[in-house]
């Protein structure tokens, strides 16, 4: 569950501000953010995931308000029951597929790195067709792959929440289908609520519910 309420952030010097009055995400449920460039959807799912904070309100994630947490404590929540996928994919160049995808668990102090954990990272990359390429480094995959490995890393510790950045804007209408298949499986067997910003209209239908972040920036 995700509920926010009397949300307020602004971006000093830029005279962007985002205010948003009530918004509640059902446990399972799945929502586009949609709205033109610079209206604030990108910063929406920033606060979301405590990377930012808002100047007052309050951003309540499986009953933590994690506004409220100091900056290790919104790291470390993100680190077990969030799943992100942005859009700067966020690879290491000096790391291949599989180090990509288990990195989590190689740079937070509370997850535990073991056997079960490689293996599922490897049956999540062949689930997006990524399995011959473990090995490979990311300058050598295409924009596509590259962010079906950000797909695989969101997903590897299991996470309650899943927030993704156009998580398909790189790839081709099959492969787009397919990884949004594994997100809204995920979403729907684990009760894991779902928020998406995407320009691409060809998925709305696909989603619980659409919200134009202009109507909920009051």
């Amino acid at each position: 569950m995700i509920a926010v309420c009397d949300l307020d952030f602004s971006y000093r010097g830029n005279g962007f501000r985002l205010r948003v009055p009530r918004l509640e995400v059902a446990p399972g449920e799945s929502v586009a953010l949609i709205g033109p460039s610079g209206c604030g959807k990108t910063t929406l799912l920033t606060l979301l995931s405590g990377i930012l904070v808002p100047a007052s309100g309050s951003i309540v994630i499986e009953q933590i308000n994690i506004a409220s947490l100091g900056r290790e404590g919104r790291r470390d929540f993100r680190a077990i029951r969030m799943g992100l996928v942005f859009q700067e994919f966020e690879l290491l160049e000096y790391l291949n597929v599989l180090d990509n995808i288990l990195l989590p668990y190689r740079v937070s102090p509370i997850l535990e790195l073991s056997e079960m954990v490689v293996n599922r990272a490897r049956s999540l990359a062949e689930d997006v067709g990524l399995a011959d390429k473990l090995a490979r480094r990311p300058g050598h995959l295409s924009q596509g792959e590259r962010q079906r490995v950000a797909v695989c890393r969101a997903l590897l510790a299991r996470p309650g929440v899943l927030l993704g950045d156009e998580p398909t804007g790189n790839l081709d209408p099959a492969n787009r289908d397919h990884v949004m298949d594994i997100l809204f499986s995920y979403s729907a067997e684990t009760g894991s609520p779902l928020v998406v910003v995407t320009h691409d209209h060809e998925l709305l239908p696909r989603f619980s519910r659409t919200l134009d972040i202009r109507e909920l920036n009051a």
